[in-house]
């Protein structure tokens, strides 16, 4: 029996010079965002490999949105790596995303040798949701939230969130050697900011940085918090790229 076929995804890939920065979106997000654009820009202007996507269900890709979990999605990207990127990988995880390129990071070893968090939310689905939510969410299979940044509401499903308590990481060492730089604001209502500390202590890395904007929020999206964002992808990009010079 063949498995289904998961749906096609929707991706911009610029070929350049390795390792290949690969974007991966929060929940419920997609590729077109600020910060996502602001990369491949500039990944352009200096010849970099780069890749951003839309996960199942999200964005212009296929599938519906309600019946992906995180391990779906930590599988699309692990497929795009795994058929279209050539090399090492240096992961840029946004909120969820950083949560996911944990996962892809421990799945492919081999592969990624960097990682750049902003307002990393690993495990979200542990600490996000009151009892009263995740009480909800089990027996009626679906939860909605307001949601703050645009007019349809937030969607959870049990599954989802099923899905991510089964692959939880912030209970003891995430092993990972390279390069990790961690953004994250301290004005942040969604995921905060002492999580990214907790998450440094946790890597196994001993190159682990975290960088607070005192007046960010989640999103990080203004200008200059764009510019510290290039700032810390070209500081991992470097250092892995050193390292791996220094190893042949």
């Amino acid at each position: 029996m063949t498995d289904t076929p998961r749906p096609r995804l929707a991706l911009h890939h610029t070929p350049g010079a390795s390792p290949t920065v690969m974007f991966l979106p929060g929940y419920a997000s997609d590729m077109s965002g600020a910060k996502a654009l602001a990369l491949e820009a500039w990944a352009k202007a200096r010849g970099q490999a780069f890749l951003r996507f839309d996960y199942s269900g999200c964005g212009e890709s296929e599938g519906a949105f309600e019946e992906q979990t995180l391990t779906d999605w930590r599988d699309d990207a692990l497929a795009l790596i795994d058929e279209l990127v050539e090399g090492p990988v240096v992961l840029v995880g946004s909120s969820m995303g950083g949560w996911l390129m944990l996962l892809i990071a421990q799945a492919r070893a081999e592969r990624i040798v960097g990682l750049v968090g902003v307002a990393p939310a690993p495990d979200f689905t542990d600490w996000g949701f009151t009892t009263d939510e995740k009480l909800y969410l089990l027996s009626h299979g679906r939860l909605e939230r307001a949601n703050p940044y645009g007019p349809e509401p937030t969607v959870y499903t049990r599954a989802f969130w099923s899905s991510g308590e089964a692959n939880r990481l912030m209970f003891g060492a995430i092993p990972f050697a390279g390069p990790v730089r961690l953004l994250h604001g301290m004005r942040d209502a969604d995921v905060p900011w002492t999580r990214s500390g907790r998450l440094a202590e946790l890597l196994g890395s001993a190159d682990v940085q975290c960088w607070l904007v005192k007046e960010g929020d989640h999103r990080l999206s203004g200008d200059e918090d764009i510019a510290l964002l290039e700032r810390a992808v070209a500081d991992v990009v470097a250092r892995a790229t050193s390292a791996a010079a220094e190893a042949f």
